[in-house]
């Protein structure tokens, strides 16, 4: 590899406590799973989490662990062993890594803290807001554990979010507590459900501050950063460690701001990233762009665990809209409006899209959006073929060579 495709981003110095908390929780969850100290929740990554800390239980959230398997290059050798059993290689690549590994014996929390395996639900609770395959991924393990499976049915393909969709969702969370009160042995808190609450919003608050800061000109951090540093408000949401992370980490990066630091050394463009990541190529990717000048500022994903709605006075209420006003459940012409406000708010230059084979609802390249985006903003657009997980589904070459036009592209409409 040539010396210039080596170039790195300059490196954030809260990583390392934001390794430690991550290293805790999962430690954490592996004890407790051993003893039985406290009962264990397998919750969706965008999933009522809120309720289940409010009723004692300790939350375990696979697509963290499909995203694992996925940065740690495992994902792509583990799917066949699903696909061997029924599963689709068509659908969510999370899934089928995942089954894979638990039918392997394998996890990447082996290597990295010592784990031999992934905890064991004593339920199991999805929100279908991303997608069905959550609902049939958590009911592979309710069979093979014969544990509760519970789970909210969101309302998908929505411009505005009404009061009916609303108070559907509060009465299918209410719905939930018998079962959740009987497992955990614990008795449901209206109060401590807003303590939680309230945590998760002062989370989230400082979660849109510290991807705001991508709007800063130089940019202090970029989106490949971001997937990393997004950890704790995906499993430690509702937790006050999320809370003192994210003021350290946002304190950081408005000194940086203030010094006029950059994450990429001499940026020439910004980029806006929409789809899933590439988890087992983001250091390829990274080290590429930083070797362009090019760095990307903001994308659909990572803001994916802003949830503005969260309101401690009214919890329930709140929760539903928060996990109903995401990205991926609203219509196109929703979503096409919340990426113009972010790319005009980041000075962006240039969008790619990021089709991802096994992930459909977070694809939005196959309907002629790219086209109307680059009309409707006058910017250039390209789509990136690949997948969250499978890197069958991958070409780097390809993707090199299309990403080295692009940019191009870029300097020479700025020329």
């Amino acid at each position: 590899m040539a010396e210039s495709e080596k170039k790195q981003s300059k490196q954030i110095a809260a990583t390392s406590m934001m390794k430690k908390i991550m290293a805790d929780h999962f430690l954490g969850l592996d004890q407790e799973s051993k003893d039985g100290s406290r009962k264990i929740a397998w919750c969706t990554s965008v999933g009522p989490a809120e309720l289940l800390h409010a009723l004692g239980f300790d939350v375990y959230y696979p697509e963290n662990h499909g995203a694992m398997l996925g940065a740690t290059r495992m994902a792509t050798e583990l799917i066949p062993a699903a696909n061997a059993m029924g599963y689709s290689p068509d659908i969510c690549s999370y899934l089928t890594a995942d089954i894979g590994a638990y039918v392997k014996g394998c996890t990447p929390l082996t290597k990295a803290y010592g784990i031999e395996k992934v905890p064991k639900a004593d339920v199991l609770v999805y929100n279908t807001n991303q997608c069905r395959d959550v609902q049939d991924w958590f009911a592979y393990y309710a069979r093979e554990w014969n544990v509760p499976l519970v789970g909210i049915h969101t309302h998908r393909n929505i411009q505005a979010v009404e009061d009916y969709h609303i108070a559907d969702l509060v009465s299918q969370m209410k719905s939930m507590i018998p079962v959740l009160e009987e497992v955990s042995g614990v008795k449901f808190d209206i109060d401590r459900l807003r303590e939680v609450v309230a945590l998760s919003l002062e989370c989230t608050k400082l979660w849109r501050e510290v991807l705001e800061c991508g709007a800063a000109v130089p940019a202090p951090l970029t989106f490949f950063d971001a997937t990393i540093h997004m950890g704790p408000a995906v499993v430690l949401r509702g937790l006050p460690q999320a809370v003192e992370y994210y003021k350290i980490l946002l304190a950081e990066l408005k000194d940086r701001i203030a010094n006029k630091v950059a994450a990429i050394e001499g940026e020439k463009h910004r980029i806006y990233w929409d789809g899933m990541p590439i988890w087992g190529k983001l250091r390829d990717l990274s080290n590429q762009f930083s070797s362009l000048k090019t760095n990307v500022v903001a994308s659909t994903y990572c803001s994916s665990w802003i949830f503005d709605a969260f309101d401690p006075k009214s919890p329930f209420e709140s929760m539903a809209r928060a996990y109903t006003e995401l990205f991926i459940v609203r219509d196109d012409s929703y979503k096409e409006a919340y990426m113009e406000a972010w790319i005009k708010k980041f000075s962006i230059d240039g969008i790619i899209f990021h089709d991802a084979k096994t992930c459909p609802n977070n694809s939005n390249s196959r309907y002629m959006m790219p086209q109307r985006m680059r009309d409707r903003l006058n910017l250039p657009v390209l789509v990136v073929n690949g997948d969250l997980n499978d890197l069958r589904c991958y070409s780097e070459e390809q993707a090199k060579t299309n990403i080295e036009a692009f940019v191009e592209q870029l300097d020479e409409k700025v020329g």
